[in-house]
């Protein structure tokens, strides 16, 4: 957290081939960044995937493109994934598919949030009110 320093950092769990959750979530804090006007540049979106076998380095950087440039990817390795999961307390489960690749991946939904100091200050829950969100990361700036 030290390399954001200053900066509101949302760490969020998911993969790229999501249908729903994890691009809803992406979309919406790109808007509430928008919304934040300045003070969105010390917003900083972290996304780790729990599907590192498909996310690939150039899969990731092109799939948070989509939301916002500034938004960044981390892939943890297959090995790596289990321990990330358990410090952070989240779940992920492969779910197989019809087809081998066509896998889909059951995960928690929802966001850890450190303030500026990299204290972690919140967990929000997926479908979370946006405009309540924005005054928490006001609030969670002003404090620093």
């Amino acid at each position: 957290m030290k390399d954001f320093s200053g900066k509101v950092v949302i760490v969020f769990f998911g993969f790229t081939q999501c249908p729903d959750v994890c691009p809803t979530t992406m979309v919406e804090l790109a808007q509430i960044k928008k919304t934040m006007g300045t003070d969105g540049d010390k917003l900083q979106v972290v996304f780790i995937t729990v599907d590192p076998e498909r996310d690939t380095p150039e899969l990731l950087k092109a799939y948070m493109g989509n939301f916002d440039p500034t938004f960044i990817a981390l892939r943890p390795t297959m090995e790596q994934l289990p321990q990330v999961a358990k410090d952070f307390k989240i779940y992920y489960k492969k779910v197989e598919g019809k087809t081998p690749g066509s896998y889909s991946v059951d995960h928690s939904a929802g966001s850890y949030v450190y303030d500026s100091k990299g204290n972690i200050r919140l967990y929000i829950r997926y479908g979370s009110d946006a405009q309540g969100l924005t005054s928490d990361f006001r609030l969670l700036l002003k404090a620093a």
